[in-house]
């Protein structure tokens, strides 16, 4: 089964990193894989065109499907190998609904984490104001103090008790905000959930291997 799926990949891209995660909860190793470099502009490459023709990572095959979006990737992963690793969609309507809320919900987080991150990389030098830095950090900070509220009411994931697709979508942003400097004493339910989950076999498995060669960031030290 899995001699039949490619990933092409990035390190420390929480996309990428989630259908890795995926892959090993499904226990699905020994896929075919490529480690890219997006510094040499390789997802840029004829090889990733032909998979993902908007020259992005992950580019990923199953089979005779290519699915290059991450939510696409681990819901056909999951729903094709429903009996196989881990169950990540729970039986529970209230946890099955929880669930469904908080891995969309996090795309609001992941673009408001973007635009502290990356502002100077996405605006032009003469573009940049320091009242917009501003309005982007405290945008982040109201972000992640929902998210701190939402880890305080529930158990050790983030619907419930049992690990789901949830945190295979969620953990990865987590993770990369810690790596960018997020304080653990002003987030401690985010460094909770964080520490709980990096062990975890299937994360420790694919963590990404640039994080382990370089230090962390302090991109968000002051949020």
């Amino acid at each position: 089964m899995a001699k039949d799926m490619t990933l092409l990949w990035g390190s420390s891209s929480p996309p990428c990193w989630r259908i890795q995660i995926m892959l090993e909860e499904k226990q699905l190793q020994g896929y075919n894989q490529k480690l890219l470099s997006f510094e040499k502009m390789e997802h840029k490459s004829q090889e990733v065109l032909d998979m993902n023709p908007r020259g992005q990572l992950p580019a990923f095959k199953c089979g005779n499907h290519i699915l290059n979006e991450s939510y696409a990737a681990c819901f056909f992963l999951e729903n094709q190998y429903k009996s196989q690793g881990t169950k990540l969609i729970p039986d529970s309507p209230d946890a099955q609904a929880l669930m469904y809320q908080r891995m969309f919900e996090v795309l609001t987080l992941h673009q408001k984490m973007v635009c502290v991150i990356y502002y100077n990389y996405m605006v032009p030098e003469g573009e940049r104001h320091d009242s917009a830095i501003q309005r982007n950090k405290e945008a982040l900070t109201a972000e992640l103090k929902l998210w701190e509220g939402y880890l305080n009411k529930t158990d050790c994931c983030l619907a419930g008790k049992e690990f789901t697709l949830a945190d295979v979508l969620v953990f990865p942003y987590i993770a990369y905000m810690f790596h960018y400097g997020l304080s653990s004493e002003r987030y401690p339910a985010l460094a909770k959930y964080y520490n709980s989950l990096k062990d975890r076999p299937s994360i420790k498995a694919t963590w990404p291997p640039y994080w382990q060669k370089f230090a962390d960031q302090d991109a968000l030290k002051t949020i």
